[in-house]
Parts: structure tokens; C-alpha cells; sequence
């Protein structure tokens, strides 16, 4: 070993994750956060580096937790499991990243969400499902081919226990246990 000191510059995601060792996120100048690159990426401090730290880009929704349920912006109320369970009631954001929305299929304890397909773009191992939902847009990324049509309506899923959650401030509070 030469003692050297590398520093790789990227605004890729995943060649961050395959070099590993330290991540220093930043955005417009600004150092966000900073430490192992596999913990922020699983436990980004706020909303911007879980944004930053994410492709396809970030899925986002608001969400309304009182007496017990969650209720989402643009519709959808579900009991509060999962990471909801331990918050106290107020307004959150949530953010998921493409691997972690699913299309529904009767999975047990999953809140879901009615979306129309935008488009589909497959790669062969993957295909990335772009969804409308209200006045939101997400991405799901599935294994395999998937032929989703535009116009296509179909459930989006989240598993409560697998999403990042933010206060009003965009600060983190919880987050999976993998990610």
C-alpha cells in the first residue's frame, strides 16, 4: 500500500456505494453529511441527502399521523405500523427510494396507493415503472421485464417498516432497517 489518498468526485450514487469507504454529500457547496458511505446512505441525516443519495431520484409523499393512523397526502389512510408506530402524531414527510415501492399483490400489512403508468423502461434485469399518483410522480424499479402500458392503473406499495421518515424541518426520525 502506497499511504495514498484518493478522492473521487461523483454525482452517481451507485459508484459511491461500489468504492465504499467515506462519502462527503454535498449539495451546492454546502457539506450535508459526511461518515461510511454505506450509513448515509442507509441513515441520510435529512431529506435533501437521501435526495442527493438517490437514483432514480427520491420518492416522496406527505403524511398526517394522529390517533393511531397515517393518512397521505392525496389520499390513502392506513393504520400507523411499522416506523409510524413510535411517532408521536403530527405531519411528516416520507421518502422511499424506487426499490422500495412495490406493485401491489395482496402482500399482508403494505399501504397502498392507486397509480396510473406513465411509462416503462425496461434494461432486461430491471424495469423502471414510472407512476402518477394525484399530483405526485414515483418510480418503482422491479426485477425483470415488466410490460406495463401507459394509462395502466395499478396498486403502488410501501411497506411501512422500509421507508425514511422526516419532520417539518427535514430532519430523519426514522428509517429502515435496511435499505
Amino acid at each position: 500500500a502506497s499511504g495514498a489518498i484518493f478522492v473521487y468526485a461523483t454525482t452517481e450514487p451507485s459508484e459511491a456505494l461500489l468504492l465504499g469507504g467515506n462519502t462527503l454529500c454535498m449539495w451546492e457547496g454546502e457539506v450535508l453529511q459526511h461518515g461510511r458511505t454505506p450509513g448515509v446512505y442507509r441513515h441520510p441525516d435529512t431529506l435533501r441527502v437521501a435526495q442527493v443519495f438517490s437514483d432514480p431520484p427520491l420518492n416522496t409523499v406527505g403524511v398526517e399521523k394522529s390517533n393511531g393512523s397515517v393518512t397521505y397526502a392525496g389520499g390513502g389512510e392506513a393504520p400507523a405500523t411499522g416506523l409510524y408506530a413510535n411517532l408521536p402524531d403530527g405531519a411528516y414527510r416520507v421518502g422511499f427510494r424506487a426499490h422500495q415501492l412495490e406493485i401491489a399483490g395482496g402482500v399482508a400489512g403494505r399501504h397502498v396507493f392507486p397509480a396510473t403508468v406513465s411509462v416503462t423502461e425496461i434494461t432486461g434485469s430491471e424495469s423502471f415503472v414510472h407512476l402518477h399518483r394525484e399530483s405526485a410522480d414515483w418510480v418503482a424499479v422491479l426485477h425483470g421485464v415488466h410490460e406495463y402500458e401507459p394509462g395502466d392503473r395499478l396498486e403502488a406499495a410501501l411497506d411501512p417498516d422500509n421507508v425514511f421518515v422526516f419532520d417539518t424541518a427535514n430532519r430523519l426520525v426514522a428509517s429502515p432497517r435496511s435499505s
